[in-house]
Protein backbone atom coordinates (compact mmCIF):
# COMPACT_ATOMS: atom_id res chain seq x y z
CA UNK A 1 0.00 0.00 0.00
CA UNK A 2 3.28 2.30 0.11
CA UNK A 3 2.08 3.70 3.45
CA UNK A 4 5.70 5.41 3.71
CA UNK A 5 4.86 6.91 0.24
CA UNK A 6 1.13 8.10 1.00
CA UNK A 7 1.34 9.94 3.82
CA UNK A 8 -2.20 11.15 5.86
CA UNK A 9 -2.18 14.87 7.12
CA UNK A 10 -3.46 16.00 10.30
CA UNK A 11 -6.03 18.50 10.25
CA UNK A 12 -7.06 18.64 14.04
CA UNK A 13 -6.56 16.81 17.27
CA UNK A 14 -8.26 13.53 16.12
CA UNK A 15 -8.97 14.41 11.65
CA UNK A 16 -6.96 13.21 9.43
CA UNK A 17 -6.71 13.96 5.61
CA UNK A 18 -6.36 10.35 3.67
CA UNK A 19 -7.96 11.39 0.25
CA UNK A 20 -5.77 11.20 -3.22
CA UNK A 21 -4.78 13.92 -5.56
CA UNK A 22 -6.14 13.50 -9.23
CA UNK A 23 -3.50 15.22 -11.14
CA UNK A 24 -4.73 14.67 -14.63
CA UNK A 25 -8.47 14.90 -14.31
CA UNK A 26 -9.66 17.26 -17.56
CA UNK A 27 -13.21 16.49 -17.85
CA UNK A 28 -15.77 15.97 -14.79
CA UNK A 29 -18.84 15.45 -16.15
CA UNK A 30 -18.65 18.23 -18.97
CA UNK A 31 -16.86 20.50 -16.28
CA UNK A 32 -12.82 21.36 -17.75
CA UNK A 33 -10.75 20.44 -14.51
CA UNK A 34 -8.09 22.44 -15.92
CA UNK A 35 -6.05 21.98 -12.67
CA UNK A 36 -7.38 18.56 -11.63
CA UNK A 37 -8.66 17.93 -8.29
CA UNK A 38 -9.02 16.03 -4.93
CA UNK A 39 -11.10 13.59 -3.58
CA UNK A 40 -11.15 14.28 0.30
CA UNK A 41 -11.45 11.74 3.16
CA UNK A 42 -10.89 12.22 6.56
CA UNK A 43 -9.95 9.48 9.45
CA UNK A 44 -11.50 10.40 12.52
CA UNK A 45 -9.19 8.48 15.65
CA UNK A 46 -12.02 8.02 18.11
CA UNK A 47 -12.53 5.28 20.05
CA UNK A 48 -14.71 4.06 17.13
CA UNK A 49 -12.22 4.91 14.26
CA UNK A 50 -14.31 6.47 11.70
CA UNK A 51 -13.73 6.73 7.86
CA UNK A 52 -15.60 9.79 6.60
CA UNK A 53 -16.33 9.37 2.46
CA UNK A 54 -13.89 6.93 0.41
CA UNK A 55 -12.50 8.32 -3.05
CA UNK A 56 -12.56 7.60 -6.70
CA UNK A 57 -12.11 3.79 -7.71
CA UNK A 58 -8.87 3.90 -8.92
CA UNK A 59 -7.47 5.84 -6.32
CA UNK A 60 -8.56 3.17 -3.26
CA UNK A 61 -5.01 2.26 -2.42
CA UNK A 62 -3.68 5.68 -2.35
CA UNK A 63 -6.77 5.74 0.05
CA UNK A 64 -5.86 3.10 2.27
CA UNK A 65 -2.01 3.69 2.28
CA UNK A 66 -2.68 7.22 4.13
CA UNK A 67 -4.81 5.43 6.31
CA UNK A 68 -2.32 2.93 7.22
CA UNK A 69 -0.11 5.75 7.72
CA UNK A 70 -2.08 6.59 10.97
CA UNK A 71 -3.73 2.82 11.63
CA UNK A 72 -4.44 -0.18 10.16
CA UNK A 73 -7.29 0.37 8.05
CA UNK A 74 -8.63 -2.87 9.64
CA UNK A 75 -8.94 -0.98 12.81
CA UNK A 76 -11.73 1.08 10.99
CA UNK A 77 -15.37 0.71 12.97
CA UNK A 78 -17.16 3.11 11.66
CA UNK A 79 -17.67 4.69 7.39
CA UNK A 80 -19.98 7.69 7.05
CA UNK A 81 -21.02 7.98 3.52
CA UNK A 82 -21.73 12.23 2.98
CA UNK A 83 -22.62 11.49 -0.66
CA UNK A 84 -22.86 9.03 -2.76
CA UNK A 85 -21.19 10.39 -6.32
CA UNK A 86 -18.76 8.19 -7.53
CA UNK A 87 -16.23 10.11 -7.08
CA UNK A 88 -16.61 9.74 -2.94
CA UNK A 89 -18.38 5.99 -3.48
CA UNK A 90 -16.25 4.48 -5.95
CA UNK A 91 -14.46 2.47 -4.02
CA UNK A 92 -16.92 2.23 -0.67
CA UNK A 93 -17.78 -1.60 -0.99
CA UNK A 94 -13.84 -2.33 -1.55
CA UNK A 95 -13.18 -0.33 1.47
CA UNK A 96 -16.06 -2.04 3.13
CA UNK A 97 -14.54 -5.74 1.83
CA UNK A 98 -11.41 -4.64 3.28
CA UNK A 99 -11.93 -3.19 6.80
CA UNK A 100 -15.66 -5.17 7.99
CA UNK A 101 -16.71 -2.17 9.55
CA UNK A 102 -19.34 -2.30 12.32
CA UNK A 103 -21.42 0.53 11.03
CA UNK A 104 -21.79 2.32 7.14
CA UNK A 105 -23.72 5.14 7.88
CA UNK A 106 -25.59 7.10 5.24
CA UNK A 107 -28.63 9.91 4.72
CA UNK A 108 -31.86 7.81 4.14
CA UNK A 109 -31.52 8.89 0.16
CA UNK A 110 -28.01 7.62 0.79
CA UNK A 111 -29.16 4.61 1.62
CA UNK A 112 -31.50 3.88 -1.29
CA UNK A 113 -28.59 5.90 -3.98
CA UNK A 114 -25.77 3.81 -2.73
CA UNK A 115 -28.05 0.54 -2.94
CA UNK A 116 -28.78 1.35 -6.72
CA UNK A 117 -24.92 2.18 -7.94
CA UNK A 118 -23.51 -0.77 -6.23
CA UNK A 119 -26.85 -3.53 -6.74
CA UNK A 120 -25.96 -4.32 -3.01
CA UNK A 121 -28.45 -4.89 -0.01
CA UNK A 122 -25.63 -4.63 2.04
CA UNK A 123 -26.76 -3.11 5.40
CA UNK A 124 -26.16 0.28 5.43
CA UNK A 125 -27.68 2.46 8.49
CA UNK A 126 -29.82 5.49 7.60
CA UNK A 127 -28.67 8.30 9.68
CA UNK A 128 -31.61 10.90 11.28
CA UNK A 129 -31.51 14.12 10.16
CA UNK A 130 -30.53 16.30 13.11
CA UNK A 131 -29.43 12.90 14.99
CA UNK A 132 -26.20 11.85 16.24
CA UNK A 133 -24.20 8.83 17.17
CA UNK A 134 -21.26 7.84 19.53
CA UNK A 135 -17.90 7.32 18.50
CA UNK A 136 -17.28 5.98 21.78
CA UNK A 137 -15.44 9.31 23.47
CA UNK A 138 -17.37 11.71 20.58
CA UNK A 139 -20.55 11.95 18.97
CA UNK A 140 -20.85 12.75 15.32
CA UNK A 141 -24.11 14.81 13.95
CA UNK A 142 -26.03 14.80 11.29
CA UNK A 143 -27.75 16.91 8.96
CA UNK A 144 -29.22 16.29 5.41
CA UNK A 145 -28.71 18.90 3.22
CA UNK A 146 -30.90 17.49 0.02
CA UNK A 147 -29.99 18.98 -3.64
CA UNK A 148 -26.96 20.06 -2.04
CA UNK A 149 -26.22 19.13 -4.61
CA UNK A 150 -27.28 15.38 -5.11
CA UNK A 151 -30.65 14.32 -3.46
CA UNK A 152 -28.55 12.20 -0.88
CA UNK A 153 -25.87 15.20 0.59
CA UNK A 154 -25.68 15.05 3.91
CA UNK A 155 -23.54 16.98 6.36
CA UNK A 156 -21.61 15.50 9.24
CA UNK A 157 -20.42 17.51 12.01
CA UNK A 158 -17.34 16.68 14.81
CA UNK A 159 -18.29 19.03 17.79
CA UNK A 160 -14.92 18.16 19.90
CA UNK A 161 -12.77 19.09 17.43
CA UNK A 162 -15.55 21.89 15.25
CA UNK A 163 -14.80 20.05 12.12
CA UNK A 164 -18.10 20.48 9.31
CA UNK A 165 -17.40 17.63 6.86
CA UNK A 166 -19.50 19.27 4.19
CA UNK A 167 -19.59 17.01 1.00
CA UNK A 168 -19.29 19.00 -2.39
CA UNK A 169 -19.88 22.04 -0.80
CA UNK A 170 -17.77 24.57 -0.42
CA UNK A 171 -15.38 22.72 -2.94
CA UNK A 172 -13.82 23.31 -5.51
CA UNK A 173 -11.73 20.90 -8.66
CA UNK A 174 -7.96 22.06 -7.90
CA UNK A 175 -4.82 19.30 -7.21
CA UNK A 176 -2.50 20.78 -4.83
CA UNK A 177 -0.31 19.33 -2.29
CA UNK A 178 -1.43 21.96 -0.11
CA UNK A 179 -4.18 20.56 1.77
CA UNK A 180 -5.15 23.92 3.59
CA UNK A 181 -7.16 26.78 2.31
CA UNK A 182 -4.85 29.58 3.52
CA UNK A 183 -1.67 28.26 1.96
CA UNK A 184 -3.08 28.74 -1.36
CA UNK A 185 -3.32 32.07 -3.44
CA UNK A 186 -6.12 33.79 -3.09
CA UNK A 187 -7.16 34.58 -6.69
CA UNK A 188 -6.91 30.63 -7.30
CA UNK A 189 -9.05 30.08 -4.48
CA UNK A 190 -11.75 32.38 -5.37
CA UNK A 191 -11.57 31.23 -9.42
CA UNK A 192 -11.89 27.67 -8.85
CA UNK A 193 -14.31 28.13 -6.07
CA UNK A 194 -16.46 30.47 -8.18
CA UNK A 195 -16.50 28.05 -11.02
CA UNK A 196 -17.40 25.03 -8.84
CA UNK A 197 -20.05 27.06 -7.75
CA UNK A 198 -21.29 28.35 -11.26
CA UNK A 199 -20.94 24.24 -12.63
CA UNK A 200 -22.27 22.21 -9.80
CA UNK A 201 -24.38 24.41 -7.25
CA UNK A 202 -26.07 27.03 -9.38
CA UNK A 203 -29.24 25.41 -10.15
CA UNK A 204 -30.13 24.97 -6.27
CA UNK A 205 -29.06 28.21 -5.10
CA UNK A 206 -32.67 28.66 -3.58
CA UNK A 207 -31.72 25.91 -1.32
CA UNK A 208 -28.40 28.10 0.14
CA UNK A 209 -29.54 30.03 2.87
CA UNK A 210 -32.18 27.45 4.09
CA UNK A 211 -28.90 25.16 4.53
CA UNK A 212 -27.31 28.09 6.07
CA UNK A 213 -30.32 28.86 8.06
CA UNK A 214 -30.53 24.97 9.50
CA UNK A 215 -26.75 25.29 10.01
CA UNK A 216 -27.39 27.87 12.47
CA UNK A 217 -30.95 26.54 14.17
CA UNK A 218 -28.30 23.89 15.04
CA UNK A 219 -25.89 25.64 16.90
CA UNK A 220 -22.67 24.68 14.44
CA UNK A 221 -20.21 26.75 14.69
CA UNK A 222 -17.26 25.44 13.21
CA UNK A 223 -13.29 25.61 12.85
CA UNK A 224 -12.84 23.87 9.87
CA UNK A 225 -14.98 23.14 7.28
CA UNK A 226 -13.72 20.32 4.98
CA UNK A 227 -15.16 19.71 1.78
CA UNK A 228 -14.75 16.63 -0.46
CA UNK A 229 -12.92 18.78 -3.39
CA UNK A 230 -10.09 20.93 -2.80
CA UNK A 231 -8.66 22.45 0.36
CA UNK A 232 -9.57 22.45 3.51
CA UNK A 233 -10.59 25.80 5.55
CA UNK A 234 -9.07 26.13 8.57
CA UNK A 235 -8.76 29.87 9.51
CA UNK A 236 -11.70 31.59 10.92
CA UNK A 237 -11.37 34.56 8.03
CA UNK A 238 -11.44 32.27 5.50
CA UNK A 239 -14.71 30.33 6.14
CA UNK A 240 -16.30 33.11 6.72
CA UNK A 241 -14.77 34.39 3.18
CA UNK A 242 -16.26 31.22 2.05
CA UNK A 243 -19.59 31.36 3.69
CA UNK A 244 -19.84 35.04 2.13
CA UNK A 245 -19.41 34.28 -1.12
CA UNK A 246 -21.70 31.12 -1.25
CA UNK A 247 -24.65 33.76 0.56
CA UNK A 248 -23.79 36.34 -2.41
CA UNK A 249 -23.85 33.67 -5.42
CA UNK A 250 -26.81 32.29 -4.15
CA UNK A 251 -28.36 35.69 -4.59
CA UNK A 252 -27.64 36.17 -8.21
CA UNK A 253 -27.24 39.52 -8.26
CA UNK A 254 -25.97 41.02 -11.30
CA UNK A 255 -22.93 43.00 -11.77
CA UNK A 256 -22.50 45.22 -14.66
CA UNK A 257 -21.05 43.07 -16.84
CA UNK A 258 -22.00 41.45 -19.94
CA UNK A 259 -20.55 38.19 -21.52
CA UNK A 260 -21.07 37.70 -25.47
CA UNK A 261 -20.85 33.56 -26.28
CA UNK A 262 -20.71 33.15 -30.21
CA UNK A 263 -19.52 30.82 -32.93
CA UNK A 264 -18.46 31.45 -36.73
CA UNK A 265 -17.49 29.67 -40.10
CA UNK A 266 -16.27 32.20 -41.95
CA UNK A 267 -16.13 35.67 -39.34
CA UNK A 268 -19.42 37.53 -40.14
CA UNK A 269 -21.03 36.54 -37.08
CA UNK A 270 -17.49 37.38 -35.16
CA UNK A 271 -17.58 40.80 -36.71
CA UNK A 272 -20.82 40.99 -35.31
CA UNK A 273 -20.00 40.21 -31.75
CA UNK A 274 -16.76 42.61 -31.84
CA UNK A 275 -19.42 45.12 -32.77
CA UNK A 276 -21.96 44.36 -30.11
CA UNK A 277 -18.78 44.42 -27.71
CA UNK A 278 -17.86 48.09 -28.62
CA UNK A 279 -21.19 48.79 -27.85
CA UNK A 280 -21.09 47.52 -24.53
CA UNK A 281 -17.87 48.97 -23.95
CA UNK A 282 -19.04 52.21 -24.83
CA UNK A 283 -21.32 52.11 -21.60
CA UNK A 284 -18.44 51.31 -19.05
CA UNK A 285 -20.09 47.38 -18.28
CA UNK A 286 -17.57 45.09 -18.10
CA UNK A 287 -17.36 42.38 -20.84
CA UNK A 288 -16.32 39.02 -21.79
CA UNK A 289 -16.21 37.93 -25.03
CA UNK A 290 -16.13 34.20 -25.45
CA UNK A 291 -15.42 32.59 -28.61
CA UNK A 292 -16.74 28.99 -28.38
CA UNK A 293 -13.98 27.58 -30.35
CA UNK A 294 -11.63 28.99 -27.72
CA UNK A 295 -13.86 28.60 -24.25
CA UNK A 296 -15.36 25.58 -22.35
CA UNK A 297 -19.22 25.49 -21.70
CA UNK A 298 -17.98 25.13 -17.79
CA UNK A 299 -16.06 28.87 -18.19
CA UNK A 300 -19.05 29.80 -19.97
CA UNK A 301 -21.21 29.25 -17.04
CA UNK A 302 -18.45 30.64 -14.64
CA UNK A 303 -18.42 33.72 -16.30
CA UNK A 304 -22.22 34.50 -15.88
CA UNK A 305 -22.24 33.88 -12.05
CA UNK A 306 -22.07 37.27 -11.69
CA UNK A 307 -23.05 38.81 -14.99
CA UNK A 308 -26.10 40.84 -15.75
CA UNK A 309 -26.46 40.01 -19.33
CA UNK A 310 -25.84 37.16 -22.01
CA UNK A 311 -25.67 37.70 -25.71
CA UNK A 312 -25.27 34.35 -27.83
CA UNK A 313 -24.37 34.95 -31.85
CA UNK A 314 -24.72 31.80 -34.11
CA UNK A 315 -24.44 31.26 -37.68
CA UNK A 316 -26.76 29.22 -39.18
CA UNK A 317 -26.19 25.87 -40.32
CA UNK A 318 -28.43 23.58 -41.81
CA UNK A 319 -31.88 25.48 -40.33
CA UNK A 320 -30.54 25.27 -36.88
CA UNK A 321 -28.30 27.21 -34.70
CA UNK A 322 -24.17 25.95 -34.85
CA UNK A 323 -23.43 22.40 -32.78
CA UNK A 324 -21.31 24.62 -29.88
CA UNK A 325 -23.73 26.96 -29.34
CA UNK A 326 -26.36 24.48 -29.12
CA UNK A 327 -24.25 22.54 -26.32
CA UNK A 328 -23.64 25.44 -24.18
CA UNK A 329 -27.43 27.08 -24.18
CA UNK A 330 -28.34 23.60 -23.59
CA UNK A 331 -26.07 23.01 -20.71
CA UNK A 332 -26.96 26.94 -19.69
CA UNK A 333 -30.47 25.79 -19.55
CA UNK A 334 -29.70 23.07 -16.97
CA UNK A 335 -27.52 25.64 -14.23
CA UNK A 336 -30.62 27.74 -14.40
CA UNK A 337 -29.10 31.28 -13.96
CA UNK A 338 -31.24 34.21 -13.14
CA UNK A 339 -31.10 37.88 -13.57
CA UNK A 340 -29.97 38.44 -16.73
CA UNK A 341 -31.48 39.95 -19.69
CA UNK A 342 -30.30 38.40 -23.10
CA UNK A 343 -29.91 39.34 -26.87
CA UNK A 344 -29.40 37.14 -29.62
CA UNK A 345 -27.18 37.68 -33.30
CA UNK A 346 -26.20 35.79 -36.27
CA UNK A 347 -25.46 35.23 -39.71
CA UNK A 348 -26.54 33.12 -42.64
CA UNK A 349 -26.47 32.04 -46.14
CA UNK A 350 -29.62 31.17 -47.46
CA UNK A 351 -32.24 30.25 -44.33
CA UNK A 352 -31.42 32.14 -41.34
CA UNK A 353 -33.36 30.63 -38.42
CA UNK A 354 -30.70 30.18 -35.75
CA UNK A 355 -31.55 33.84 -33.90
CA UNK A 356 -34.73 33.05 -33.60
CA UNK A 357 -33.93 29.81 -32.04
CA UNK A 358 -31.75 31.61 -29.71
CA UNK A 359 -33.90 34.40 -28.88
CA UNK A 360 -36.27 31.14 -28.06
CA UNK A 361 -33.64 29.29 -25.80
CA UNK A 362 -33.23 31.96 -23.78
CA UNK A 363 -36.96 33.26 -23.68
CA UNK A 364 -36.97 29.41 -22.42
CA UNK A 365 -34.03 30.26 -19.67
CA UNK A 366 -36.30 32.96 -18.74
CA UNK A 367 -33.62 35.60 -19.76
CA UNK A 368 -35.56 39.17 -20.83
CA UNK A 369 -34.72 39.91 -24.15
CA UNK A 370 -33.07 42.88 -24.30
CA UNK A 371 -33.58 44.21 -27.90
CA UNK A 372 -34.19 42.91 -31.50
CA UNK A 373 -32.07 40.11 -32.89
CA UNK A 374 -30.17 40.70 -35.85
CA UNK A 375 -29.03 39.25 -38.87
CA UNK A 376 -26.80 39.28 -41.53
CA UNK A 377 -27.10 37.77 -44.93
CA UNK A 378 -23.42 36.25 -45.52
CA UNK A 379 -21.18 39.62 -44.64
CA UNK A 380 -22.39 42.24 -42.63
CA UNK A 381 -22.83 45.36 -44.40
CA UNK A 382 -21.83 48.50 -42.11
CA UNK A 383 -25.23 49.45 -41.40
CA UNK A 384 -25.64 46.01 -39.88
CA UNK A 385 -22.34 46.22 -38.06
CA UNK A 386 -23.74 49.74 -36.50
CA UNK A 387 -27.21 47.89 -36.04
CA UNK A 388 -25.02 45.48 -33.49
CA UNK A 389 -23.12 48.88 -32.03
CA UNK A 390 -26.47 50.25 -31.27
CA UNK A 391 -27.29 46.89 -29.53
CA UNK A 392 -24.40 46.65 -27.39
CA UNK A 393 -25.42 50.09 -25.97
CA UNK A 394 -28.46 49.05 -25.51
CA UNK A 395 -28.17 46.17 -23.43
CA UNK A 396 -25.33 47.90 -21.96
CA UNK A 397 -27.82 51.02 -20.51
CA UNK A 398 -30.62 48.41 -19.58
CA UNK A 399 -27.73 46.34 -17.25
CA UNK A 400 -26.78 50.07 -15.50
CA UNK A 401 -30.52 50.54 -15.11
CA UNK A 402 -30.90 47.07 -13.59
CA UNK A 403 -27.86 47.69 -11.47
CA UNK A 404 -28.99 50.80 -10.14
CA UNK A 405 -32.56 49.71 -9.44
Amino acid sequence: MKKEIFKAVQISEHVYWVGAIDWSIRDFHGYLTSRGTTYNAYLILADKITLVDTVKAPFKDELLARIASVIDPKEISVIISNHSEMDHSGCLYDIIDYTEPERIIASKMGVKTLTNHFHSERGITAADDGGTISLGNMDIAFMETRMLHWPDSMFSYLPEDRILFSQDAFGMHLATYERFADEIDDTVLEYEAAKYYANILLPYSNLIPKAFEKVKKAQIKPLIAAPDHGPIWRKEADIGKILGLYEKWAEQKSQPKAVVIYDTMWKSTELMARAICEGLEKENVVVKLLPLRAVHRSDVAMEILDAGALIVGSPTINNNIFPTLADVMNYLKGLKPKNLIGAAFGSYGWSGEAVKQLEAMLTEMKINIAGEGIRAEYVPYDETLIKCFDLGKQVGEKIKETNIN
